[in-house]
Parts: C-alpha cells; sequence; structure tokens
C-alpha cells in the first residue's frame, strides 16, 4: 500500500474511490472498505481512500478534536483491510472553502476513479454542499458513479466516531472495542520517568502518546502491551499519581509489563486498551498501595486471559 500526504504524490488510473475522515476505522467504515476493496480487486484496479488531517471539525468548530487515530494508524488500519492506496489529504480554511465541483475535479485528475463510495450522511465541499445527489450530479460530468452505504448499527445505535469517543474518554474501552472492531490503542515512545514504580516493585515505562489521541479517563486497565513485535500482558495506570502528589496537570500514561523487566527506553510500545479494572485513587499507606496493586494485577492477568482474539 502507498500513503501520500498530497496529489500531487499519485497518480492513479480507473481507481475505485471512497472519501471520509475515517476516524478510528470503526465497523461501520470497514463496511465500506469491504465494499471498496472487493469490488475494486474484482474489477482488477486499485482501491484508494481519500482521508484529511487534521480532523474537519478542529478547523470548523471551536476547538481541537482528539482522535481515535493518527493519520499513520488510520493508513494502517485502512491498508490491513485490502486498501492498496490511502491520500491523507490538508484540511484547512482553503479546503473547507472550496466547492465540491472543485474538489472533485481536481481528485478526478490525479485518481480517475470511476467509481465513488461514501456514507449514507456524508457530503463533502463549501457548506457540505457535496452531498450524495449532488456527487452523483458530478458523476454525469467526470465519468463516475456513486455507491452510497448505508449506516451499521447495533443495538447501541448507528456506529459512530462520535460515540467511540465518548466512550473511550469516560473509560469504557470495552464497550469502545466492540464498536471498532478492533482494541484501542495508543502507542509512543518510552521515556524517562521518575522511577516511582520501581521502588514500589513494579517497574513501569512511561509512554509518551501522541497529544492529537483520545487518552482513556483516569483508572487502572488491563492492556496487552505491544514491543519487538511480541504481545506482552501490561497493567496501566492513566492519570496523575494522586498517591505522591506528583504535580502532574495532564494525565500520564504508565506501563507495568508483567513478567518483564527490561531497559527499553527510547522503544516504540502499542497499549491495545481491553478493560478498565478501577479508579485511579489515593490509598492511606503506601503499603495499601502496593497491596492493591497485586490484587489488580492478578485481576488483569485473569481478564486477559479470558480475552477473545480480535
Amino acid at each position: 500500500m502507498i500513503h501520500v500526504r498530497s496529489l500531487d504524490e499519485i497518480s492513479l488510473d480507473q481507481s475505485w474511490l471512497t472519501i471520509g475522515v475515517f476516524d478510528g476505522v470503526h465497523r461501520g467504515h470497514q463496511e465500506i472498505i469491504r465494499r471498496l476493496t472487493t469490488g475494486a480487486h474484482l474489477a482488477r484496479t486499485q482501491a484508494a481512500v481519500l482521508t484529511f488531517w487534521p480532523h474537519p471539525a478542529t478547523v470548523l468548530g471551536d476547538g481541537k478534536v482528539k482522535c481515535l487515530s493518527t493519520a499513520d494508524e488510520r493508513a494502517d488500519l485502512l491498508s490491513a483491510l485490502g486498501v492498496d492506496a490511502v491520500i491523507t489529504y490538508p484540511f484547512d480554511a482553503a479546503t473547507a472553502g472550496t466547492s465540491a465541483e472543485n474538489f472533485v475535479g481536481q481528485l478526478h485528475r490525479h485518481l480517475q476513479f470511476r467509481r465513488l463510495l461514501i456514507g449514507y450522511d456524508f457530503a463533502l465541499g463549501k457548506d457540505r454542499e457535496g452531498d450524495a445527489a449532488r456527487l452523483s450530479e458530478l458523476g454525469g460530468v467526470f465519468g463516475y458513479e456513486v455507491e452510497v452505504v448505508p449506516a451499521l448499527s447495533d443495538e447501541s445505535g448507528v456506529i459512530s466516531s462520535t460515540a467511540i469517543r465518548k466512550l473511550v474518554a469516560t473509560g469504557d474501552v470495552s464497550a469502545a472495542a466492540n464498536l471498532l472492531g478492533h482494541l484501542y490503542s495508543l502507542h509512543g515512545p518510552v521515556v524517562p520517568g521518575d522511577a516511582r514504580g520501581r521502588e514500589l516493585g513494579f517497574p513501569t515505562a512511561n509512554i509518551q502518546c501522541p497529544t492529537e489521541k483520545i487518552l482513556p479517563a483516569n483508572g487502572i486497565y488491563a492492556c496487552w502491551a505491544w514491543l519487538e513485535g511480541q504481545r506482552l500482558p501490561a497493567a496501566i495506570n492513566v492519570g496523575v499519581r494522586p498517591q505522591f502528589h506528583s504535580g502532574a496537570t495532564h494525565p500520564l500514561v504508565e506501563a507495568y509489563i508483567l513478567d518483564f523487566d527490561r531497559n527499553i527506553y527510547g522503544a516504540d510500545v502499542r497499549l491495545d486498551f481491553v478493560r478498565r479494572i478501577r479508579d485511579e485513587m489515593r490509598f492511606p499507606f503506601v503499603s495499601d498501595l502496593i497491596e492493591q496493586i497485586h490484587h489488580d494485577v492478578r485481576q488483569i492477568r485473569q481478564v486477559l486471559a479470558a480475552e477473545s482474539p480480535r
């Protein structure tokens, strides 16, 4: 798969295309991608996805949107679904002010798409004028067909990135995983900390996570830690460590990788969140905290042992 950040870096012929933010590449997105890749590959052509960064709501709304996936993570998820080309298009005020006709014309010059798949509520262009009807009209001009993919719903309603972001923000990572179709993850380099965990007998790796990503609510989580291609069980603390008055104003992400004791400073670690175990809290004595951590670790082992692969 190729991943580019400018249309000037790509030239396709007779491709199939879908356009959207695809934050998190959840189960609803996966249905669109499944139809895209299946159809394109049966037609012996390339399946392309155009997505945007930063999130359009960051430009059009009142503040920065914390996302479920970075641009690179999104591209990796799409690649795993069989997509041949991902274009991460820069979304700014100029993009927001471009008419649907001009934007589609620009895309068609570079991608020569003959089929465009869109979600049920998709629209692009200035004032969202490029809805399904308008895009179909433009298809007659540029020579492509439009396929609208219905919303995917479950017992909780229509699956959406907005709903999943709310679940992650409240710590309900297991419910978020059900809607995503995969575990919610954070990843980043291991950076030096204050060695407090080692003093307690539970050495932790401090993960420097991308600022664009949503952090789960403060608390203790059962996770899988991926290091150098190996999946390892881990207990994760997201929070400000109230036991030690750390003075942290932003949550820290600390991973205690079970049955593991290596210096991994600088290594990239991915954390797949399985379940929230409890709130972060302050205990009367440090000995009480240590006893609780032992209990947490036993519970996390049980949770991970019972987890079905995703």
